[in-house]
Order: C-alpha cells, then sequence, then structure tokens
C-alpha cells in the first residue's frame, strides 16, 4: 500500500488513519503462526500487555500513589494489589473477546447495543481518555518544569508536541511501537528500583501493608484516594484497546490457533500488569518511606516530592531520576491513548480521521482544563488535579465493563471460549464493589 495516498498535496500530512496507530492498518501485521520452541512463540505474543501495562503507570497513578504513601504510609498497598489483580481479570477477558470473536469491543458493542447505548457507551469511553490524557498533560509539563526549569505553563504547552512523535511514526510496524513503549517502561521501572535502593525502607512494614486495614475504613480521605488508584489503575478505554491490538498477531485459521493464541496472550497480560503492579507499588512505598510521618504536612504533590527526594533518600540524583520517570510516563501514555481513541471511533462510530488529528483532537480538551487549573490555582494544584482525573476514570470504568463482561458471557460472541461461569461471578462482582464504590463517593461529595 503506497504510502504516497496518505499525503496531502499541501501540508504533506496524512489524510487517512495509519499504522502503527489504526485498527484496521496494523490488523495481522505480526506473523505469530510460524512453529518453533515456547519462547520463541511467547516473543511472538508478547508487545500487547506491554502496551496496555503502560496506563497502569501514567502521571495519574503516580499522583495517587504519592498521596496514598505520604498520607497514609504503606497502609493502603492492599488497594493497590487488589486494583491490579482486578486489572488482570477485566484486561483478560478483553483480550479473550478479541481474539475469539476477531471482533474489538468497540465493534462488538456496535453490532449487539441499540444506537443509542452505543453512543453512550463511546461517550463515556471518550471522557475517559479524555481525563487520561489531562493526567498525561500535566504529568509531563511538570516533568518539562523539573527537567529544564521552564513554567508549568509552558511545559503544558510543550506537551502539545507530542503530536508530532506521532506523525513520525506514521506507517511504521506494530513492533516498532512495542519496542520504544518497551524502553519508556525499562526507564520508568530503573528510576524507581533506584530509588527504592538508595531508600532501604523497612520492608517487613511493607508487607503489612498487603493486608487491609479496618482503621481506614471509616476513614474519607482513605477512601477517596482508594477510589483514585482504582480508577488509575483499571483504565476503562484500556478495556477496549487491548481486544483491538491482539488482532495485530496473525494466526492459524481453527479454533486451536485460538486456543494456543488466548494461552500466551494471557501469559502476556498477566506478565505486564504484573510489573505495572510492581512499578505503583514502588512509588507508593517510596511515598510511605519517604514522607510518611517525617513532614509536618503530607507530602502529596509531585513537585515537592521531587524537591524533598534529594535529601531524604541521600542521594542527589533521586529527584532527577524522579522527574526521568515522570517524563516517561507521560510520553509512553501518549502513544496508547492515541490507538484507543481510534479504536473507539473506527468500531463505535465508523469514523476513521488521520491519527495526527485524532491525538490533536483529544490534547487540546485535555489541554484547556490544564492550562485553566493551573491558571486558578497555580503549580501546586497539579497533584489534586491530578487525583481528580483519576477519580473520573473511575466513575467511567462501570459503563466499560458492563458491555464486555456481556460480550464475552454469550457463546453466540465467543464461541468455545466463552467465560466459564466462575468467571462471570469474578466479573459481575468487581462491576458491583466499583460501581457501589463510586456511587458512595457521589454520596459523600453530595454530603
Amino acid at each position: 500500500m503506497a504510502l504516497a495516498r496518505y499525503k496531502s498535496p499541501v501540508l504533506g500530512l496524512p489524510t487517512t488513519a495509519t499504522a502503527p496507530f489504526c485498527p484496521s492498518e496494523a490488523r495481522g501485521t505480526v506473523d505469530a503462526q510460524l512453529p518453533g520452541s515456547f519462547w520463541k512463540k511467547m516473543l511472538r505474543f508478547a508487545g500487547p500487555g506491554l502496551l496496555v501495562s503502560v496506563g497502569y503507570m501514567d502521571p495519574g497513578n503516580w499522583a495517587t500513589d504519592l498521596e496514598a504513601g505520604s498520607r497514609f504510609g504503606y497502609d493502603l498497598l492492599f488497594v493497590v494489589v487488589l486494583s491490579s489483580l482486578a486489572a488482570i481479570v477485566l484486561q483478560c477477558l478483553s483480550m479473550r473477546l478479541g481474539l475469539a470473536s476477531e471482533k474489538d469491543l468497540a465493534q462488538q458493542s456496535h453490532d449487539h447495543f441499540s444506537a443509542r447505548v452505543n453512543i453512550g457507551l463511546w461517550l463515556m469511553a471518550e471522557i475517559a481518555i479524555v481525563a487520561c490524557d489531562l493526567a498525561e498533560v500535566l504529568g509531563s509539563a511538570l516533568a518539562f518544569h523539573l527537567l529544564l526549569g521552564v513554567p508549568v505553563m509552558v511545559g503544558i504547552a510543550l506537551t502539545a508536541l507530542d503530536t508530532l512523535v506521532v506523525l513520525a511514526l506514521k506507517g511504521k510496524g506494530f513492533r516498532a511501537l512495542e519496542a520504544i513503549i518497551l524502553g519508556l517502561i525499562a526507564t520508568i521501572g530503573i528510576c524507581f528500583f533506584v530509588e527504592l535502593a538508595f531508600l532501604k525502607p523497612d520492608w517487613s512494614e511493607v508487607a503489612r501493608g498487603l493486608l487491609p486495614s479496618r482503621a481506614l475504613l471509616g476513614d474519607h480521605g482513605a477512601w477517596y484516594v482508594s477510589i483514585g488508584i482504582l480508577g488509575a489503575t483499571v483504565m476503562p478505554h484500556n478495556l477496549y484497546l487491548h481486544s483491538s491490538i491482539v488482532l495485530s498477531r496473525k494466526l492459524s485459521p481453527g479454533q486451536a490457533a485460538k486456543a494456543e493464541a488466548i494461552r500466551f496472550a494471557t501469559l502476556d497480560t498477566v506478565s505486564s500488569l504484573l510489573l505495572a503492579l510492581l512499578i505503583n507499588a514502588a512509588i507508593l512505598v517510596l511515598a510511605g518511606g519517604a514522607f510518611h510521618g517525617g513532614q509536618s504536612a503530607p507530602v502529596t504533590e509531585i513537585e515537592s516530592a521531587y524537591h524533598l527526594l534529594d535529601p531524604v533518600v541521600g542521594t542527589r540524583f533521586a529527584g532527577t531520576l524522579f522527574a526521568l520517570g515522570l517524563l516517561a510516563s507521560g510520553q509512553s501514555s501518549t502513544f496508547t491513548g492515541t490507538i484507543a481513541g481510534q479504536v473507539l471511533m473506527e468500531g463505535s462510530l465508523n469514523v476513521h480521521i488521520p491519527c495526527w488529528q485524532r491525538r490533536l483532537i483529544t490534547r487540546v480538551l485535555a489541554l484547556a482544563p490544564a492550562f485553566i487549573g493551573v491558571w486558578l490555582l497555580g503549580g501546586g494544584a497539579i497533584g489534586k488535579m491530578l487525583v481528580v482525573s483519576q477519580v473520573v476514570l473511575s466513575f467511567q470504568l462501570p459503563f466499560a465493563m458492563a458491555p464486555l463482561i456481556l460480550l464475552t458471557s454469550r457463546r453466540s460472541v465467543m464461541g468455545q471460549f466463552v467465560s466459564a461461569s466462575w468467571l462471570k461471578i469474578v466479573g459481575w462482582t468487581l462491576f458491583a464493589v466499583i460501581a457501589a464504590a463510586n456511587l458512595w463517593l457521589v454520596v459523600q461529595l453530595l454530603r
């Protein structure tokens, strides 16, 4: 397919969606049907899980984990673990839907639900993408501010330039995108694990944080932060994303090939999200060990954490590592947000636009509240805005969970890969818990 067809005669810009961000362009581009050993096959299927996992370690996660660790020490570590386990279940359902039915969640919703319901689901998912992008804007802007010394408002403006990164990857293979994401995730992980090595936290106290604490049940602040952690961990639009990007693998015909693909994709999903769990836990442990109980007030702002890490951790490189990891976190989510937006527009609305336009629209919608928030509240309010964005994500989550659980429970959609009874029970239990937590928060806010 000639790239010339994607170029505008005036500006030379793509006029339609292009790989690796376009679902239809990327479909079946990674050959996974060749024979080989277990590890060779695993490498062919590895990748989609990594793209999904970056949404579980974006700047919104940083803000909620930082506030949780600073205010409550290691006591909310169990919330990070439980949220990550819930994410693994839901992402595995999403992956199974894509591979078994050969359609993503947006396409299946379009086919099986009424037009009104489909538009509603699309709108909720788009709100989630904008909320997530707001977190990326704020996090990346703060990273630019910390590393380059530019004002936060200038940093916000600089984040619009990531549209150029999307343009630069026009027509590239899906494997190239997966390799970039792997590099960014490795950067985040190395930064935090090096800082933990310097900090030397009390690991016996960390282990106690894995157990639920009754004392926190009546603490409204702990509930608010916990719901923020949930929203930051289980990204609604990731459920649409994962069901689409697994279709980038070209499989042999037949049910046996699908079963094998589901097994390897499950390993990819679980291992990638366990890595995201370790990074999120590392952020909370770092904040708990460095700031809980040692300050006159909790350190809930990322900028404050950056400035205080050096003396607390004991090395002048701690703050720099923190800022580098924050920048890698914001940039990695840029790619997955663009793909998720394309998946939704193509599957739900059958609308195809250039990836750079999709990225620019989403970024403009996120830039406006970011500029207004910082202008009215100052740069010190970035942490609070990040937590609010994650609570918004939590509110949108049931609207993505319900169609996913319904569709994967239908034999007409999944065939022999329909969800087992226990999996349906787990899925609907998670739905009920998350919906109830959101309703509780609404009641508290109204009071």
